[in-house]
């Protein structure tokens, strides 16, 4: 297995572009399937999520090709409507393709899917919305069966959480629906709203409004269209905490300042200047030392986001002051700490709530990824980290950063992979 190897304490300056957002390109990839027609995406990270999915769309039937960072999928003649076992449990976000393939093809049948383990996830609040659509749904030792008897029907679905998996599947499954489907209390993410601006350039009708509610009048197809995803927030935010922790100054290309607003003031609270330029630029100049003291809670959007909490807090680990993190999203999401705690950090976690009491420095030491965004809060202490650190668990890290140790090595960072 590859490992990066980390040698810390040394000081980011430089330019970086963020790549196109992993939470986003995943459910457009799948709604390609839905226009049976040629689509151009820009932007695509190229992320081993991503290449899990193209492995999904070219077994279905679809025909995939990078030029460059644009993805070219041809969907005119998928014919299939199983994913095999293998592919589904490389990464959660396939359950998207359920509602793609019932709104198509009238019929799925799929495995749950796998991914990071962060807690309970159950797609029940997917299969209920799909239910009252009209699926069938058999459940049956972990596979899903579903079909259609006379195809999906627009109804009212109120969510009782804001499930951004949930509202993705029923929005895709509503696209070609008989009627119009209200979705409320509806995720309101900005990798929703990515998804309903390719979807109706590609000819659907989507109407989000502000009040948690989208509206999903059916047609009769879709068809191609080309679409630039938006960036990555999240990657946004790690880039800002590796400046942090290492009194860095970076310039960050192609952010949404709209996209990250919970963010910016945790990081003006630390000491860090930012400023954002109408080009969609942000720089970001940080003090030699970051100073913290306040609670951080993770909601749904326009929240602080829970991705954006495991980087955050490998920030606060050498901050002056003591940090409060509640994580209210899912329930095994600090399994990153433990391995901070081996470099040093001090942070106590008593079931949703984490105090970490920030520490003058970091020690380098051996750690291990347990998940995606945990592995990135270990890249993130050990660029500050004293010493050598060697972060292990890069499967974890490759599923949602593009080309991670060469953008930081770009910036100054002793950062290489083995």
């Amino acid at each position: 297995m590859s490992e990066l190897i980390i040698e810390g304490s040394r000081r980011l300056e430089g330019e970086l572009t963020i790549q196109g957002a992993k939470n986003s390109i995943l459910p457009i990839l799948a709604a390609c399937i839905i226009c049976k027609d040629e689509c151009i995406i820009h932007n695509c990270p190229r992320i081993s999520d991503v290449d899990v999915t193209i492995k999904v769309l070219n077994y279905l039937g679809c025909k995939t090709v990078f030029e460059g960072n644009s993805l070219i999928v041809d969907s005119r003649n998928i014919f299939k409507n199983d994913i095999p076992d293998f592919l589904m449990r490389e990464m959660r976000s396939s359950i998207i393709f359920l509602g793609a393939l019932v709104s198509v093809m009238g019929k799925a049948k799929l495995c749950l899917p796998g991914g990071c383990e962060l807690g309970p996830r159950p797609i029940d609040l997917h299969l209920d919305g799909l239910r009252q659509m009209g699926l069938i749904v058999n459940e049956s030792h972990g596979a899903l069966d579903c079909e259609t008897v006379s195809g999906l029907r627009g109804c009212n679905i109120a969510l009782s959480f804001p499930s951004v998996g949930a509202t993705e599947n029923l929005i895709l499954a509503a696209i070609l629906a008989k009627g119009t489907t209200v979705i409320t209390n509806a995720a309101k993410e900005p990798e929703i709203v990515d998804l309903t601006n390719f979807l109706n350039k590609c000819g659907a009708k989507i109407t989000c409004c502000g009040d948690s509610t989208i509206i999903i009048e059916g047609v009769s197809s879709l068809h191609g269209t080309e679409h630039t995803v938006i960036p990555d927030r999240i990657v946004t935010i790690t880039y800002m905490a590796a400046s942090a922790v290492t009194a860095g100054s970076l310039i960050l290309n192609n952010v949404l300042e709209e996209n990250i607003s919970s963010a910016i003031p945790i990081f003006e609270e630390a000491g860090c200047i930012i400023k954002i330029s109408k080009g969609n630029s942000l720089k970001i100049d940080s003090p030699a030392r970051p100073y913290f003291n306040r609670l951080i809670r993770t909601m749904p959007y326009p929240g602080f986001p829970t991705d954006a909490q495991a980087p955050v807090m490998a920030m606060t680990t050498i901050a002056d002051g003591t940090s409060m993190f509640v994580e209210n999203i899912f329930s095994n999401r600090y399994k990153h700490v433990g391995e901070l705690l081996r470099l040093g950090a001090d942070i106590k976690v008593e079931d949703k709530v984490a105090i970490v009491d920030g520490v003058k420095r970091l020690s380098g030491a051996k750690v291990q990824a347990m998940d995606l965004r945990g592995g990135a809060s270990l890249v993130v202490a050990g660029l500050s980290a004293e010493g050598r650190t060697v972060v292990g668990g890069l499967n974890h890290l490759d599923r949602g950063y593009e080309c991670l140790e060469d953008n930081l090595k770009s910036v100054g960072a002793s950062i290489r992979r083995v």
